[in-house]
């Protein structure tokens, strides 16, 4: 489609962040550009019960969080739910590329979190994609879509 708008998978995205002002920057960054964020939480079991029963597109999650869990399970059990998981830490984990789409080091900016969010909409869609800086995409997701 020529000039047309590109067509999303990625509309509902589940924020789990334990550092408040960077929860609050991503939902607003997110929200005004048009994202459907479906929760902003710090906890383990929250995000597991809001994974449970609401449609997710996105889990975009730190790994360490403020309960004895961390987002390494929450990215595994939402991998068990045909949910990608982008991780957006500062501390990076080994095995991501088992459990999650991507990793976005921290800091990013405004601008490197649209493009990221972007870029992993993309991969998702099977297209290939040119990484912003601090990104990390890993091999084509297999959850459903």
């Amino acid at each position: 489609m020529l000039f047309g708008k590109r067509k999303q998978v990625v509309k509902r995205i589940l924020i789990v962040e334990d550092e408040p002002l960077t929860a609050f920057d991503n939902e607003n960054i997110l929200g005004d550009a048009g994202y459907e964020i479906v929760a902003t939480i710090d906890q383990f079991d929250d995000a597991l019960e809001i994974i449970a029963r609401e449609p997710v597109d996105l889990v975009l999650s730190d790994i360490r969080l403020r309960s004895q869990r961390n987002g390494i399970e929450l990215a595994r059990a939402a991998k068990e739910r045909g949910i990608p998981t982008l991780f957006a830490t500062g501390h990076p984990y080994p095995g991501a590329a088992d459990i999650a789409v991507g990793c976005l080091h921290k800091p990013y900016s405004e601008r490197q979190l649209m493009k990221a969010i972007e870029c992993v909409d993309r991969h998702l869609q099977g297209e290939s994609v040119k990484l912003p800086r601090g990104l990390e995409l890993f091999a084509a997701s297999d959850e459903p879509r």
